[in-house]
């Protein structure tokens, strides 16, 4: 897999693609990611990116021509023709839609991403209506760049290629995993499993040694080696930490009868905290 990235800060990436999951995908080839320098494709003697908006307002906004010439000098297929399912061209805007998991996912069975940085107010929308196939935001606020959207989109992708985690069941079963309900690794006898899929629950709380840590005790249920209990528990937890953090997941995923006891009776002693 590739990435092409195109920013005027290309220095910025040496420091996030030196470092765990993605050092080691890169040192594998199991991909490759470029950062290109916008101010190389600019035809004055000052290099220049930006220029005033058209109509008035406050800031600058990215010209179209050196996007357009970086974006070409990388043999991109024109959008029209494009397999989107292959290759895909990404402008990092506030104004884009929700990065998530799913997103992660369709991401990382592709050949090839080109994510187009923003900065200042924005980007000539030509760029967007022309070159791009996704506007993507990785949250509802505003970065003073899109290089640290960048950064967390290569991460979040590059931990799903087969290959780039020690143990390949990790990426499966954390928040906002693949994987469905109830299903366990090694049959029915493994460890449990107790996460939703993408967009389902937040995962559970983990501990490790020692079993005591200043005053605090690990939970009873994951002392007996009771792989049902272990598997009860650790679901009640991650609905308890969705309906908390993200009950707005809730409303995105299936819920069993069994759920809906268990969150019935969350809600109701959040609630009443004293009974």
């Amino acid at each position: 897999m590739r990435f092409d990235i195109i920013t005027i800060f290309p220095g910025f990436f040496d420091s996030p693609l030196e470092y765990g999951i993605l050092r080691r995908a890169r040192n594998a080839g199991l991909v490759t990611v470029a950062a290109h320098d916008l101010r190389s494709f600019t035809h004055d003697r000052h290099r220049t990116v930006d220029d005033r908006p058209f109509g008035g307002g406050e800031g600058m906004v990215l010209k179209a021509e050196p996007i357009f010439d970086a974006v070409e000098s990388l043999h991109v297929t024109p959008k029209a023709e494009r397999d989107t399912q292959k290759e895909t061209v990404i402008l990092l805007s506030a104004q884009g839609r929700p990065f998530t998991q799913t997103v992660a996912q369709e991401l990382a069975g592709m050949e090839r991403v080109v994510i187009l940085c923003g900065r200042y107010e924005g980007i000539d929308e030509r760029v967007n209506e022309l070159l791009c196939d996704r506007e993507i935001s990785i949250g509802d606020y505003v970065l003073s760049g899109g290089e640290l959207a960048a950064a967390v989109i290569v991460d979040a992708v590059v931990r799903l290629l087969p290959g780039a985690l020690g143990n390949p069941d990790s990426s499966r079963f954390e928040s906002f995993g693949a994987e469905e309900a109830g299903e366990e690794v090694g049959g029915v006898d493994g460890p449990p499993r107790s996460t939703y899929g993408a967009g389902g629950l937040l995962d559970y709380p983990h501990y490790t040694r020692p079993a005591e840590f200043r005053g605090v005790s690990i939970p009873d249920a994951l002392l007996g080696g009771n792989h049902e209990v272990i598997r009860q528990w650790r679901r009640r937890m991650a609905l308890r930490k969705t309906l908390r953090n993200r009950p707005d997941l809730l409303e995105k995923m299936p819920i069993s009868d069994e759920d809906r006891e268990i969150l019935d009776e969350l809600r109701y002693l959040e609630e009443n905290p004293e009974e």
